[in-house]
């Protein structure tokens, strides 16, 4: 595979199948191809291994179970840096530390995700090799009660007391707001009302929606778009979104 425009693609290393190809062998294709981003999602040492001494910036999550815990006591958070970041510094790039994956307000851990936001950074904070390393979460674009047309994109009520903080730490500190978009769901859940070209970057660079002056030729970035709106609303509107 020759990936085009490679320095903008970011690929993401999920290791939870059967049969997958021993952790130098990824890092080897990512390299071979040119692809120079990627994110995994947890701190898989035989990855961090691999990686060392490599152009590849990566994106390392904080499983979601292990959360509370880095929450509710800042030694532990620190002993989490120390092993999985600042032992790998500087011969892994390290680019964001990503704390949870699609929490929603309703889930149990949901309250913690912003405690330990904090204590990861002050850990970070504590090397210099590590200081620049931003701190971030994920979240899924069905926190947005609505996303169409996108400069309608806004955060569902039941979302802003969980949301607005996050953003809010964030803009404080520079680091953009990481969002899961899947035109594919959107468009099986559409009923229909979503074409199948728009979907999958099929248009040819037509213009399928039109919203204001802008005009969208898929649906990946008018629900970018949405997700900007969405910030602009409550109250960051100039964080950045990483998709």
């Amino acid at each position: 595979i020759v990936v085009a425009q490679a320095p903008l693609i970011g690929v993401c290393n999920g290791r939870v199948a059967d049969n997958l190809p021993p952790e130098g062998d990824v890092v080897a294709f990512y390299t071979a191809n040119g692809i120079t981003k990627m994110r995994i999602y947890e701190p898989d040492q035989f990855t961090l291994q691999a990686l060392k001494n490599t152009p590849i910036e990566l994106a390392l999550d904080v499983p979601n179970e292990v959360i509370p815990t880095l929450a509710g006591d800042p030694a532990a958070a620190t002993a989490w840096v120390q092993t999985n970041v600042i032992s790998y510094t500087p011969s892994v790039q390290f680019r964001y530390i990503v704390v949870g994956n699609e929490v929603m307000p309703t889930d149990p851990i949901s309250q913690s995700v912003l405690p330990a936001m904090h204590n990861i950074q002050n850990a970070l904070a504590q090397s210099p090799a590590a200081a620049n390393v931003k701190v971030s979460t994920t979240i899924r674009v069905d926190l947005l009660g609505t996303t169409y047309p996108p400069y309608a994109g806004a955060f569902a009520d039941s979302a802003m007391a969980y949301v607005v903080p996050i953003v809010q730490f964030l803009a404080a500190n520079g680091a953009p707001l990481l969002a899961n978009v899947y035109p594919y769901f959107a468009y099986i859940g559409s009923s229909g009302q979503v074409a199948l070209d728009y979907a999958i970057f099929g248009t040819g660079g037509r213009v399928v929606v039109h919203d204001g002056v802008l005009g969208y030729q898929n649906l990946f970035h008018a629900m970018v778009d949405s997700v900007y709106a969405a910030l602009e609303k409550a109250g960051a509107p100039n964080l950045q979104v990483r998709a």
